[in-house]
């Protein structure tokens, strides 16, 4: 596995999903032996994964599974809620206490751990300390949005690393830099996102889009920069990446990366998964949609959404399996709306794409 490597899987079934991307990857030969490993998972509030807030509990069982399996014992699953939540209730509810007594993987709240203090781009952090005791730190973040950073994903989950007073900190330094210079401090060693279920727009949950997917990369920056692509946002839009880039944490270079797609999406898309998913399928007609390409879709309209958009937008938008071998007219997403007499093509197209044709679209007052 190179660093500039990027594996994609798709589908419903989590566990089986989080085994396979590791076994392609061939993850146990990239740790030493005998190493002591660390799991850093999201688990910002006491929600279930359903919320589309915390990492599922049964990617980190599979992951377990693995390591035991090619025999390494020392493992310690690690965490820290937002201020004003308990990192134990966390655990309860999300699952892991379970996972914990099942496999004998202790749960350190990392709330209650020793800080060091560490300086790193012009800034001094205090970062609690067992992140670097372990051998080999795996982050399992969730591919989701963020009031204030628009999205967090595997630089931004490194926040869980530090304390309370470090976190308040954080936000008074505007958030970007900080979490740039706490990854020059210390970057994970292997990237696992879960994005089967992410909150289109709170790190703590309430709005999930059902994305069916699963991401794993060695590079912190490289998998942050390719899902800002997935939910529709440019660089420029999310500080922290290129700060972190600039600092020599990891690499912006997308186009250059190894994207291994190990299957296609072919689970249904659910459209019950949030009020404000629903409120935008309003732009879309969909006939058989996957939900990795509508969960694109869906990513895009709130980017255009934010941005007071939506409402430029001249006609649905087709997607879906449905339009395959058919010339619907209007605007399509999708290979299978290839038809269409404007598309953007993949499987899944990335939503940064999709916003780029709809503001075309907008910008000539729907005209093609």
């Amino acid at each position: 596995m190179d660093r500039e490597d990027i594996f994609v899987i798709y589908g419903k079934k989590p566990k089986a999903m989080a085994r396979e991307l590791l076994e392609r990857a061939g993850v146990a030969d990239e740790i030493p032996e005998g190493a002591s490993i660390g799991l850093k998972p999201n688990l910002v509030v006491s929600k279930s994964a359903e919320s589309g807030a915390t990492t599922s509990p049964e990617i980190v069982e599979a992951l377990i599974e693995y390591l035991k399996e090619h025999g390494f014992g020392d493992i310690t699953i690690m965490e820290s809620s937002w201020v004003g939540d308990d990192t134990r209730r966390a655990y309860r509810v999300c699952g892991y206490e379970e996972i914990s007594k099942r496999y004998g993987v202790p749960l350190l709240d990392l709330k209650r751990d020793k800080a060091i203090f560490h300086e790193a781009g012009g800034l001094k952090i205090e970062y609690c300390d067992t992140p670097f005791r372990v051998d080999y730190l795996i982050n399992l973040p969730v591919l989701k949005g963020h009031c204030q950073t628009a999205m967090t994903c595997a630089l931004k989950n490194m926040k869980g690393c530090i304390t309370d007073r470090e976190k308040r900190r954080f936000h008074t330094l505007g958030l970007h830099k900080p979490i740039a210079c706490l990854n020059k401090v210390r970057a994970a060693d292997l990237v696992l996102v879960d994005g089967m279920r992410g909150d289109l727009d709170f790190e703590e949950g309430g709005n999930p889009v059902q994305m069916n997917r699963m991401l794993l990369c060695k590079d912190s920056v490289l998998i942050d920069a390719y899902v800002a692509q997935i939910m529709g946002y440019d660089l420029e839009e999310i500080p922290y990446i290129t700060l972190a880039a600039e600092l020599g944490v990891g690499s912006l270079d997308v186009e250059s990366a190894n994207i291994v797609e190990m299957n296609r999406d072919e689970s249904g898309v659910s459209l019950t998964s949030s009020r404000r998913a629903r409120a935008l399928a309003k732009y879309i007609d969909e006939s058989d949609a996957c939900s990795a390409c509508y969960g694109s879709l869906i990513h895009a309209l709130a980017r255009l959404e934010d941005r007071g958009m939506l409402r430029g937008i001249r006609g649905k938008i087709h997607i879906g399996q449905g339009f395959k071998g058919k010339e619907p007219g209007g605007m399509g997403v999708g290979v299978c709306a290839k038809g269409c007499e404007k598309c953007v093509p993949g499987c899944p197209p990335k939503a940064i794409d999709i916003v780029r044709m709809l503001e075309e679209s907008i910008s000539s007052g729907g005209k093609r």
